[in-house]
């Protein structure tokens, strides 16, 4: 094995205790993320860096999707063993144990990211720089390492360091503590009073596992509903639902911070003010960029931070690619793994590169009820113009539905008239993120709406019906 630049029985030059030898690697990495998932048997013989500077796994593994999901079904498993009278069945409420759902979580993935940590560093054919990389020149990087700063230079660099919340200033100026999605879910113990600020996907995920754990939970939200980006109908009637669980404040925004740790004080633009024990904010997320001197390496960025780069994941700069977070216009982990396929293929085949299709990715939101969606929404095939039908299902419009007994959610599908060739897919309602996967499928294989309705069985009776229906709704 190759010493590394933590071993110290590495070179060093004989000038000044803190610095390195320049060294030269075939493939550098920056991101241990989905950036992890490139380097493969396939680039066995070559000279691969990796460089990382907090969490092997990134954020999904960490602090995002994988352990919020955790927390989300045990907060599903609380909601309906409370409800269980609904069904006719007798028993207590559910009462989340915070810190023992907290510890068997984390100490699971803080058990699966030492694990990767391990195994990149036992690979011979991978150096694991541990701290973070800024670019000083075209293909070079300094690397500050805890015992000085390292200077390296590479063939190709992979740019995957994903991205970070969002603190808005007057939460940030205001030296008053706050959590975000890196930190709240290894709290010891949820607070009496949790303000969430923010109204996305983030802030509905935590905001139904703090309910669950007892906290008494209150949104604010600058746009007039929660969700905004998802179609209209799941929007509305979302928020619709979210207000009789939550204190909303939606079209408000937070001009200031006060009180004390503890025992916090929202300001709001209406002047109103939210009192809060905790503070969370989920108001969004932005690239980590800007924390890599890119301008420096000739890397362009969009207006919002994103690194531009083309169909094949290239950035502006020969022989540097980039993925995730960090780039896409789809900051999702299942994109972030597609680009990751597809940067780890271009780097070996150059001469035959392939490409990342962003057009139909689903997404779910995991709160109460779940959501799922993939393309288009129904008000942005009205601003297109699309000659469009609709056709939708409710869950108690099916018999698994009656077993559930869910009055509220409901699959809704958009097609293109004429041709039924479907444009969009929205689900809201139990088991929504696998009940999308027959759309995802049709749409991504040119499989039209009466095609889909027609040709294949559905189960009876199965919460599958619920497509279906929505499909055969569009009465083609």
């Amino acid at each position: 094995m190759r010493p590394r630049p933590s071993d110290p029985t590495g070179p060093r030059p004989s000038e000044g205790p803190a610095r390195w030898a320049v060294r030269h690697h075939d493939v550098v990495v920056i991101g241990a993320g989905s950036g992890n998932a490139v380097i493969d048997d396939s680039f066995a013989g070559l000279d691969v860096a990796i460089v990382e500077e907090r969490w092997f796994g990134g954020t999904c593994l960490n602090a995002g999707c994988i352990p919020s999901k955790m927390y989300a079904y045990t907060a599903e498993v609380a909601r309906t063993v409370g409800e269980a009278r609904r069904y006719d069945v007798d028993a207590g409420p559910g009462s989340v144990r915070w810190r023992a759902m907290r510890d068997r979580v984390f100490g699971r993935l803080d058990a699966e990211r030492a694990e990767g940590r391990r195994g990149r560093l036992e690979a011979d054919s991978v150096t694991v720089y541990e701290g973070t990389a800024r670019f000083t020149a075209p293909l070079e990087l300094r690397i500050e390492l805890p015992d000085g700063p390292v200077d390296i230079s590479a063939g190709q660099i992979v740019i995957a360091v994903g991205s970070r919340p969002l603190v808005p200033p007057p939460v940030a100026d205001s030296g008053l503590p706050y959590e975000t999605s890196d930190s709240v879910m290894r709290i010891d113990a949820p607070p009496r009073r949790l303000a969430v600020l923010g109204g996305g996907y983030i802030a509905a995920e935590l905001a139904e596992v703090f309910a669950a754990a007892g906290s008494s939970v209150v949104i604010v939200e600058k746009e007039e509903r929660l969700l905004g980006p998802q179609d209209e109908s799941v929007a509305e009637r979302f928020t619709e639902l979210a207000r009789t669980r939550y204190d909303l404040r939606l079209g408000r925004e937070v001009t200031a911070v006060g009180g004390a740790p503890g025992a916090l004080r929202l300001t709001l633009d209406d002047g109103a003010t939210v009192e809060a024990d905790m503070l969370l904010v989920a108001a969004g997320r932005i690239p980590n960029s800007d924390r890599l001197d890119l301008d420096t390496a000739k890397i362009a960025t969009h207006d919002d931070g994103r690194v531009v780069v083309d169909a094949h994941q290239r950035t502006t700069a020969e022989g540097v690619f980039a993925l995730g977070d960090v780039c896409t216009p789809v900051p999702l982990k299942h994109v972030a793994n597609r680009e990751a396929e597809v940067v780890a293929h271009n780097l070996r085949h150059p001469d035959d590169l392939i490409t990342a299709d962003h057009e139909r990715v689903p997404a779910a939101v995991f709160s109460h009820p779940q959501i799922a969606s993939v393309g288009a929404t129904e008000q942005e095939c009205r601003e297109r113009g699309t000659d469009l039908l609709v056709g939708e299902a409710r869950y108690a419009d099916v018999a698994y539905g009656w077993a559930m007994e869910d009055t509220t959610g409901f699959c809704k599908v958009l097609a293109e008239r004429g041709s039924g060739r479907l444009l969009g897919a929205h689900l809201m309602g139990p088991q929504a993120a696998t009940l999308i996967q027959p759309l995802v499928l049709a749409m991504t294989l040119g499989i039209d709406a009466a095609t889909l309705a027609r040709s294949a069985y559905w189960i009876h009776p199965a919460p599958t019906e619920l497509v279906a229906q929505a499909l055969l709704a569009l009465d083609l």
